[in-house]
């Protein structure tokens, strides 16, 4: 086997996750490998969800249903929406990508304001349209919480905005009360939720209530994450239903397996799974940071997801490295932020033994 070389451009991975490259540095398995590159939920997938997979196999032999009745109905419920104001999708990734479109197509295309660091997956979708970026810097560590988003009276009415909260790679959580005065200040607002599950209801920011009063706002959610499904590709819009049928037109018929949509009628219904996430993480994301901040060179940053955003003064990529080569340890490198560069890394939260065992590690090669 031809193992790929660490640091070259052309194979460096963008994504978290993968761990057939990681595994070919680490020269294990890929099963053996402790992941904390992909911000992923270690307490499932659900029961629940397992199950409802298992029944619905006899389903293979047939198309899923094209207009994916049940599975809207499921997630209307869940949100409090009318069904024709959802739109199940291949992964948010897929739904990204009809969102460029739709700014592409507008009728006085000004290009897309985003918010950066940013994930990769927005630039992608939106070179894919040829839709100009204009960068929107967020200062790295402030209380986003109160963040006041600068004044931009003189930005063109028709321009989109690109922002997800809470935010990636920070992990910082944008309030309500900051967010609503944009959806006055722009054409066509994209706020990508993938992380926002896991915040209890009575935390969570999200602008999901203010789409009645906004046509120009979709909101994108993710089931990937906070059910453990990222294997399984199943995410979902929220908006009005005159856009959402324009992008259905634009797509490939049947974009949800029948597996995926069974599995996501029974996640958002599980809400025992729900109330033991949230009861899960807030202390376990405490220890990590409390963990990461006594370790020398390390300043992690605070933030409201599941994962950490990690300054370092030794260069990420040598850092990961090592965690592979001597531990089998996967870290997420943050060189496809432009803005971070090497000396940034982010951190799932996992179980509080695999917590342990990543700051050993990483421990041990500080010390190198």
């Amino acid at each position: 086997m031809i193992h790929p070389l660490p640091h070259t451009p052309s194979n460096r991975p963008i994504h978290g996750g993968n761990l057939a490259w990681a595994a070919a540095i680490a020269n294990c398995s890929p099963g053996s490998l402790l992941d904390f590159s992909a911000s992923i939920n270690p307490l499932g997938p659900p029961a629940s969800v397992t199950e409802a997979m298992t029944e619905a196999l006899g389903q293979l032999r047939h198309y899923p249903d094209p207009e994916y009745t049940d599975l809207r109905w499921a997630l209307a419920s869940y949100h409090q929406v009318p069904p024709d104001w959802v739109l199940p999708g291949n992964g948010a990734a897929e739904l990204l990508t009809w969102a460029a479109r739709d700014l592409a197509e507008a009728d006085k295309p000004c290009g897309c304001h985003l918010l950066t660091p940013a994930f990769s997956d927005y630039g992608r979708s939106l070179a894919a349209f040829g839709v100009p970026v204009h960068p929107w810097p967020l200062p790295l560590g402030e209380d986003s919480a109160d963040y006041a988003f600068p004044a931009a009276t003189d930005w063109p009415q028709a321009a989109g905005l690109l922002i997800n909260n809470p935010h990636n790679p920070t992990g910082q959580l944008f309030s309500t009360v900051s967010l609503k005065p944009l959806l006055d200040r722009f054409a066509t607002v994209i706020v990508d939720e993938a992380f926002m599950d896991f915040l209890p209801p009575d935390q969570q920011q999200s602008l999901i209530g203010e789409m009645a009063h906004h046509p120009n706002l979709v909101v994108l959610r993710s089931l990937t994450k906070f059910y453990t499904l990222p294997g399984l590709r199943i995410g979902y819009a929220l908006g009005h239903p005159d856009r959402l049928a324009r992008w259905q037109r634009w797509r490939d018929p049947w974009p949800v397996n029948a597996l995926a949509a069974a599995a996501a009628i029974a996640a958002v219904q599980d809400t025992a799974f729900q109330a033991r996430t949230w009861q899960w993480l807030p202390p376990a994301r405490q220890a990590l940071f409390d963990g990461l901040r006594q370790l020398p060179g390390l300043s992690p940053l605070a933030g409201a997801a599941n994962y950490l955003l990690v300054h370092t003064n030794t260069p990420a990529p040598g850092l990961q490295e090592r965690l592979l080569r001597s531990h089998q340890v996967l870290i997420r490198d943050c060189l496809s932020f432009a803005e971070l560069g090497e000396h940034y890394f982010r951190v799932a939260v996992r179980h509080s033994a695999e917590n342990e065992c990543l700051l050993t590690a990483l421990s041990q090669a500080l010390e190198l």
